[in-house]
């Protein structure tokens, strides 16, 4: 198959710096070394790729200048694993599949247990993860690491189940067997730190049907849990799959968050417990904090639009730069071919996603959006002909591949380090702040989203950025776009849930280093890792349609928030806030004194305050809740 022209899968635009050069992959294993100025984060080493037919030294990825030929057109580019990780060889994969009904939240009886820890001399250790955590840095890469042998069972009768986590975004430390049908399991740090256990995603196979489980995780973190709050993890039976099409769904009774009796150094830890059964014997079943999408996901994706006729004419899909480990960082650019050959006047919106790993749920609302903004509908067709988009769907691909929480292989959250001026530590982070300004330097930016998901909230909601003396006539700018998305989805997003307020714990973050560069729409989109409290949705879960779902409304308010800016003046903002607003009823009691709050802010703009109340008010009784599911 040829290699990719310019401006295909694999191409090195004109419109990006020279980031985008990329070398040549080669088909057999080899390592990738880091070369690091931050001395107390790695050793210093020279990054050069090793193939394992040549001793010949590649110059270091981000040094060369001119772009060379990838792996054959519509391929997958290697992934690669720091060099301590274990990695099985076995690929898993999951069938996408949407319940008929949502899925109800977990209703606490008052009766749920709460096992306490158990020393591993009391029961039996089944499972022990790969020692990558002993080493206090990140060293090199490989496509692969050590291959484990899987565990297994010396007695035809032993029904112990059998644990595997060591796969791609895979996350589980070691499992204590206390009794039959009750395990305690402990998740793994992120890589490089003694910090951030929320995400699991693991495999249980030699199952027993009808048998009722009890798992206990026992070193969570943060005291605040969506799990008191009707969270259930997710099950996933590959015999369901195969016999009746039916994928990820929700799991657990007798659903407990609280503090255990284990302390270290003075910091406590919290235990989720869940009792279950298992839908069949001898079966293999995986549970998860979220929906699954790893970096095998994004790749199929992209080569799917890649491969297609019509959409890799208006998605030109190019190689940001390398992650620490040497995995692509892929940056989109969305838009239709200008008539008159001059784009010049068309400004552009900025999307990325997943600079937290564990938030699985942003991938899904970035599928979303791009089988929106990619489809043949007459909005989709209007925003590329109004917009340029660039999109990085996923900052952080080595976080994505080990399984962590929030960190990247520096153990840093990367969403603190957009101030960072080093960028060999975050080269994402640097490339995409970068891209950015060369963007700035031929056209406007209409609007900036990152999108997060969240672990201690509900709802749908967004963080803008508004200066605490903020000039009357454009009060409501940075207020107008989650409004407009409010409307378009009143039974997921929260407008009384959103903040505008800049906290300086927050400077060094996407949304507010792009607002004092000039980007006044420049938002964080926080997604609950559970569900909603709104309307006919009350009390469910979010499904993978309705988090595809925020993606697409997003481009609906995207359109409809440009065209009222097209109008003069502070017409813009008065009229989309004279419509009306779809704050529910439902909302508990903290939305509606931030409801509250919100009017008091409005009264202050340059509109009747009589007829501002009355427009908030009415709207608030223009929906009532249609009651649990």
């Amino acid at each position: 198959m040829p290699s990719a022209p310019p401006g295909a899968l694999y191409g090195a635009g004109k419109d990006e710096d020279s980031h985008n050069s990329f070398v040549a992959e080669d088909s057999q294993q080899y390592a990738v070394h880091t070369d690091s100025v931050c001395a107390d984060l790695f050793p210093r080493a020279k990054q050069i790729l090793l193939p394992s037919d040549s001793e010949a030294e590649v110059p270091h990825l981000q040094e060369l200048s001119k772009p060379c030929d990838l792996p054959p057109v519509g391929q997958f580019s290697q992934v690669y694993w720091p060099n301590q990780c274990e990695v099985i060889r076995d690929r898993i994969e999951h069938i996408d599949w949407i319940p008929t009904t949502p899925e109800p939240m977990y209703t606490p009886t008052g009766l749920e247990m709460m096992p306490p820890y158990q020393s591993p001399d009391k029961g039996t250790v089944v499972y022990l993860g790969e020692e990558a955590n002993t080493a206090s840095c990140f060293m090199y890469s490989q496509v692969r690491g050590l291959c484990p042998m899987k565990q297994v069972l010396h007695q035809k009768l032993d029904n112990t189940l059998i644990f595997e986590a060591r796969f791609e975004s895979g996350n589980l430390q070691k499992v204590v067997k206390v009794n039959d049908f009750e395990y305690q399991l402990t998740l793994r740090t992120d890589l490089y730190t003694s910090r951030h256990t929320q995400w699991y995603y693991f495999q249980v196979s030699n199952t027993q049907a009808g048998m009722p489980y009890r798992f206990t995780i026992v070193n969570f973190t943060k005291r605040n849990s969506l799990y008191k709050h009707g969270l259930r993890p997710l099950l996933y039976s590959e015999a369901d799959a195969k016999k009746h099409n039916v994928g990820w769904r929700r799991t657990g009774n007798e659903i407990k968050y609280y503090k255990n009796n284990v302390g270290e150094g003075g910091r406590r830890y919290f235990s989720l417990t869940w009792t279950f059964q298992f839908p069949h014997d001898r079966d293999t079943c995986y549970f998860a904090h979220c929906y699954p999408y790893t970096y095998s996901n994004l790749q199929e994706y992209l080569v799917d639009i890649f491969k297609d006729p019509v959409k890799s004419k208006f998605c030109k899909i190019r190689i940001l730069c390398r992650s620490l480990a040497g995995n692509i960082v892929y940056v989109l650019t969305i838009t239709n071919p200008p008539e008159s050959g001059n784009d010049t006047k068309r400004k552009a919106v900025i999307l990325t996603a997943r600079v937290h790993p564990g938030e699985t749920n942003s991938s899904w609302i970035m599928k979303g959006f791009l089988d929106y903004i990619l489809g043949n509908s007459n909005k989709a067709q209007r925003l590329r002909d109004t917009f340029i988009f660039k999109v990085v769907p996923m900052l952080n691909p080595d976080g994505v591949i080990v399984g962590n929480h929030r960190c990247s292989l520096t153990g840093q959250d990367l969403n603190r380090k957009y101030k960072c001026k080093v960028k060999k530590c975050y080269p994402s982070i640097w490339y995409t702040r970068n891209m950015i300004r060369r963007v700035m330097e031929k056209r406007d930016i209409f609007l900036y989203c990152d999108i997060h998901g969240h672990n201690r909230k509900q709802n749908v909601f967004m963080y803008g950025c508004e200066r605490e003396q903020q000039p009357k006539a454009p009060y409501l700018q940075p207020r107008a776009f989650p409004l407009l998305l409010s409307k378009n989805c009143p039974d997921k997003f929260s407008f009384p849930d959103c903040r505008f307020r800049v906290r300086k714990s927050k400077e060094g973050t996407g949304r507010v280093v792009m607002w004092k560069m000039g980007i006044n729409n420049s938002y964080t989109l926080e997604a609950s890792i559970c569900g909603s409290k709104l309307g006919w949705r009350q009390s469910t879960h979010f499904d993978m349609k309705d988090l595809e779902s925020i993606g697409q409304h997003f481009c609906d308010a995207l359109l409809n928030y440009s065209v009222h800016n097209e109008m003069p003046g502070t017409e813009t903002q008065h009229k989309i806030f004279q419509e009306s607003d779809p704050v529910e009823k439902g909302h508990d009691r903290i939305a509606k004194s931030n409801s509250k709050k919100e009017e008091k802010k409005m009264e202050s703009l340059p509109l009747k305050p009589e007829r501002l109340r009355k427009n908030w008010t009415a709207s608030q009784d223009l929906r009532t809740p249609m009651g649990n599911l």
